[in-house]
């Protein structure tokens, strides 16, 4: 690799493409699971997995690998958060399909959120703002403001943990899907967007002289 290679500034990749990435396996589980039977029907070979949440499983899982695949392809790099939920979509989506028991998918996103949500509140036990590690790029805040805002999520990724408990455990398995698709991402832009008050505010650019 020659020097100039070396120090290639990494790939950015745009805002729509990134929302693609992320969202495209989660419509893909939502679809897979609701027309499960006809996908069956059209593709023989994925009835070996099982029924309608299964074939989902299986899809949802692929849908990951590839994009991910993507990411890294366009950037040479993986994004933290992604790359945590997508071991854990692999390690319980493996579980689910070896098992036949739907209770490991089901359970994926409170490991995930507790994990996120651990990870962050800790952090601060230890004077580290670790959402800084991770929104650097896209924003700059002073000390308060990380923590101000690493407080927030982390408390927003427990909320979401408990919430998707009581979804799975008490609805049935299309509504839980259906809500984590139609439920849980526009909480999470709402939420996003209702944090932009607390960025202006403690954003460094305000202080740059013009």
């Amino acid at each position: 690799m020659s020097s100039i290679e070396a120090v290639k500034p990494r790939k950015e990749i745009s805002p729509l493409l990134k929302m693609v990435l992320e969202l495209g396996p989660l419509v893909v589980f939502f679809f897979a699971n609701s027309r499960g039977e006809w996908l069956a029907q059209k593709f023989p070979a994925l009835t070996e997995l099982g029924g309608p949440i299964f074939i989902a499983t299986g899809l949802f899982m692929a849908a990951t690998a590839i994009a991910l695949s993507v990411s890294w392809v366009l950037t040479r790099t993986l994004p933290m958060m992604p790359l945590i939920s997508g071991v854990v979509v692999f390690i319980f989506g493996a579980l689910t399909l070896y098992l036949q028991n739907d209770t490991f998918i089901k359970m994926k996103p409170t490991i995930v959120n507790t994990l996120f949500g651990a990870i962050l509140l800790g952090g601060l036990l230890f004077g580290k703002s670790l959402l800084g590690y991770v929104f650097h790029a896209a924003f700059k805040l002073d000390e308060a403001g990380w923590r101000k805002l690493t407080i927030r999520w982390g408390v927003f990724f427990v909320f979401l943990a408990v919430l998707n408990e009581v979804v799975w455990r008490n609805f049935s398995t299309d509504f839980w899907v259906a809500f984590k698709v139609w439920g849980t991402m526009p909480i999470t832009i709402l939420f996003t967007l209702s944090q932009m008050p607390i960025i202006m505010k403690h954003s460094l650019e305000q202080d740059t002289p013009k």
